[in-house]
């Protein structure tokens, strides 16, 4: 029998800068991007920032970072509070399989409800069908379709 693996959810620190890097670059890798270096420290700078509403939560096993949901909360027009917004959800592919997608969002969920936001949501790719069976499991798709201007 395999041994269990410890799961730790907690936000990001200082220390974990390689730990992030080294999933960021694997997150970016899956989407075929290449970002500038100045985007990705100017992303850790803002997610170390306690004035930046910009989090990362990591999803550690046996103390190592193999995930990470960075969310971030905004005033809404359509309810009485705020939203939550998960922007980016990653996990490593070597410890994929081990619910850590799940346990991120859950927990993404708890904190949107001990904060009393009113609605939390995320954007996938059409395309990307792993994710989309992960997200099905929570709720429907809204139907909406986004679009983006480049400023």
């Amino acid at each position: 029998m395999p041994p269990v693996e410890m799961l730790e959810l907690r936000d990001a620190r200082p220390e974990d800068e390689s730990d992030f890097l080294r999933l960021w670059q694997g997150f970016c890798d899956g989407y075929g991007i290449t970002l500038p270096p100045e985007v990705t420290a100017f992303t850790w700078a803002r997610l170390m920032d306690p004035a930046n509403p910009l989090t990362a939560r990591l999803a550690c096993l046996d103390g190592t970072p193999q995930g990470f949901a960075i969310h971030q909360h905004h005033p809404s027009t359509w309810v009485l509070g705020d939203d939550g917004y998960l922007e980016d959800l990653f996990v490593a592919p070597e410890a994929r399989g081990k619910g850590l997608g799940r346990a991120l969002i859950e927990d993404l969920i708890a904190i949107a409800r001990a904060k009393s936001w009113r609605r939390l949501y995320w954007l996938t790719e059409i395309e990307n069908a792993t994710a989309r069976r992960l997200y099905n499991q929570f709720c429907d798709n809204d139907g909406h379709i986004r679009y983006r201007m480049t400023l």
